[in-house]
């Protein structure tokens, strides 16, 4: 098997989004360690660092993509676009890939780059399937829109199924789903049944109801393999440059008393929310630490004055950044909450540490993973107006009130569980293990 294995050769089609590089490039470096050999395909924008992972060989495929293009919000159109431009490059640099290593053991591609399943297939190679986010995204995005109404009311019977209030979602999604989201939607449906596998970044115990549903209507084989922040530390990837003096912030503050506050990479923000947030940090008497991306107010040139007087009127008691390292600074002790947009990279972070959460999710499976958060694992409270009373009272809820005890101490059961999960003969390394005979045999 070792033998086998150290002479299998593993491509990985990365999108190159702040979400996915990192889970990708994760992933890469734990195949590596049980003796594959890896040749990372990307797209040009965001580029990787070569130099950080001597032991991959990296190859660029044009992608044709202006800034404008880039910058655009609307994610079914950017990642229908970058499949549209990148098939005919991706094809090209696998069958080069294949004619110089002779042998390709599989294809392990990000579920944003659903065209290369069809490649694969013209090319006779096994494709695999990335998700970077939730089975729950999985199942919800991927399989339901492929039932009637009615097979997917009936698949809702079991508690957990109920408590995520889907058929809510199911009708809102119906209702804003644009042509690109149903065409992307379509597409990807489509590369999961050609799919030899399904790779998930996630803890079987988290979703266990879940993955029971998609394997009655997905006879393809899952394979969970997270966290993978946690089973391979890599070099920081972050498309921004992280602010490391709020560590030295947080060593001056009490224990569990800060809020951490940060929407990821790509959420927008208007003018009146921004005010709306400032103040309520400010009223809440909380320390805080805020991660303000510069691009996050869709440009407005009145941010930087909001931020430097908030920052004159808490004093010591705020912090403010363009961009943390969000794994550190919810693995210290002064973190007692995470005020998220609800990503699935940093629900697992948060899960990981047992860090509460206040949810205020914006669009996609953030909605989904903020329903998981309240209503099933319950480690969190939903914001769900962005208004400065009632942003007060939410984190005086979770970091002041017996009502965030009891949340915390739910988060810190997770914690516990997911230690376990991640114990050397856990269900995490029997899922390497298998995935990686499955590789080897296909």
């Amino acid at each position: 098997m070792e033998e086998q294995q150290k002479s299998s050769h593993v491509v990985l089609v990365m999108v190159t989004f702040q979400g996915h590089i990192n889970a990708a490039l994760q992933l890469a470096t734990i195949l590596h360690s049980k003796g594959f050999s890896i040749t990372i395909v990307h797209l040009e924008f965001h580029s990787p660092n070569p130099s950080n992972y001597p032991e991959f060989t990296f190859v660029s495929i044009p992608d044709n993509l202006t800034e404008s293009q880039l910058s655009d919000k609307d994610i079914p159109g950017l990642v229908r676009r970058v499949n549209k431009n990148c098939a005919a490059p991706l094809q090209q640099c696998l069958e080069k890939i294949l004619h110089s290593h002779h042998h390709i053991s599989a294809v392990i591609y990000d579920s944003f780059m659903f065209c290369a399943q069809p490649i694969v297939d013209n090319l006779g190679l096994p494709g695999v399937t990335l998700c970077t986010h939730s089975a729950l995204g999985l199942l919800f995005h991927h399989v339901f829109p492929q039932l009637n109404e009615k097979d997917c009311i009936s698949g809702l019977e079991s508690p957990e199924l109920q408590a995520l209030q889907l058929q809510g979602f199911h009708a809102l999604s119906s209702q804003n789903l644009t042509e690109a989201g149903m065409e992307v939607g379509a597409a990807f449906a489509n590369a999961l049944k050609s799919s030899s596998a399904i790779i998930v970044n996630s803890m079987e115990f988290l979703e266990l109801e879940v993955l029971s549903k998609i394997k009655q209507y997905l006879p393809t084989p899952i394979f969970i393999v997270g966290p993978l922040h946690k089973l391979a530390p890599t070099m920081c990837n972050s498309l921004c440059t992280e602010d490391n003096k709020c560590i030295s912030w947080l060593n001056k503050q009490a224990p569990k008393s800060v809020i951490y506050v940060s929407f990821g990479s790509i959420v927008n923000i208007d003018k009146q929310e921004l005010i709306e947030i400032a103040w309520g940090l400010s009223n809440s008497k909380q320390p805080f630490l805020w991660v303000a991306r510069p691009s996050m107010d869709r440009g407005s040139e009145w941010t930087e004055s909001l931020l430097n007087g908030l920052e004159e009127s808490v004093g010591e008691r705020g912090f403010i950044v363009k961009w943390a390292p969000q794994k550190e600074v919810l693995a210290h002790a002064a973190v007692g909450g995470f005020w998220s947009h609800c990503g699935w990279n940093s629900t697992i972070e948060s899960i990981c540490e047992g860090v509460p959460m206040i949810c205020r999710p914006f669009f996609g499976d953030q909605i989904l993973n903020a329903s998981y958060i309240c209503n099933v694992w319950k480690i969190g409270l939903e914001l769900q107006n962005l208004e400065r009373g009632n942003i007060e009272r939410t984190i005086k809820r979770l970091m002041v009130d017996m009502e965030g005890n009891y949340i915390r101490k739910r988060a810190m059961d997770l914690k516990e569980k997911a230690a376990f999960y991640l114990m050397e003969d856990g269900s995490t390394s029997c899922s390497f293990d298998g995935l990686a005979k499955h590789i080897s045999s296909v």
